[in-house]
């Protein structure tokens, strides 16, 4: 049986070909929402990976809960991502393809310290879940322009889940007051 060697030249001009979903929605629409969409995507990621450190360098009298808070949104916050992604590429475009790209487009401040007491870990997430709630509210009323209820539907959920995460903790950084 005779080995078959690859064919190098058929596959360089595969990697060319363009990766074209059919849509009803028009070009300027698919544009539109695949930005948007991965912009979105982009602070998704880096919410994440903020959630994650501060998850992993957490320390105090409140470790246990705050480790296992930040967890549990980490989690949650890691599952929006492939949605969205699956979304860039139902609606015909491309979506992210490397950390140098979700670095050019992320909105969520990367925050490199040595060291993040726990009530500024509060702070700093509660602020980028609001952050991101305005975001998707914003693409929200993108989808709804473009008439793409299917995306629209995902971000009623996200905006919910960003929304409960953002009370939790705001609920969490509060100080209990004596005498109530």
């Amino acid at each position: 049986m005779a080995e078959t060697k690859p064919d190098l030249k058929k596959a360089a001009e595969r990697r060319k070909a363009p990766l074209t979903t059919p849509s009803d929605l028009g070009d300027n629409a698919v544009r539109d929402l695949t930005g948007a969409l991965n912009e979105l995507l982009a602070d998704v990621f880096a919410l994440y990976l903020k959630t994650k450190n501060f998850h992993w360098h957490v320390s105090g009298p409140h470790f246990r809960d705050y480790h296992l808070l930040f967890d549990e949104q980490g989690g949650q916050i890691f599952a929006m991502t492939d949605p969205i992604a699956e979304r860039v590429r139902k609606l015909g475009g491309t979506t992210l393809r490397s950390i140098g790209q979700i670095s050019r487009l992320q909105h969520v401040k990367d925050n490199d310290a040595d060291y993040v007491d726990p009530e500024g870990m509060l702070a700093e997430l509660a602020e980028d879940n609001k952050n991101l709630i305005a975001r998707l509210r914003e693409v929200h009323g993108l989808t709804d322009e473009h008439r793409d209820y299917a995306t629209s539907s995902l971000l009623d959920v996200w905006i919910d889940e960003t929304e409960r995460r953002l009370w939790f903790l705001f609920e969490a950084s509060r100080r209990e007051v004596s005498g109530h």
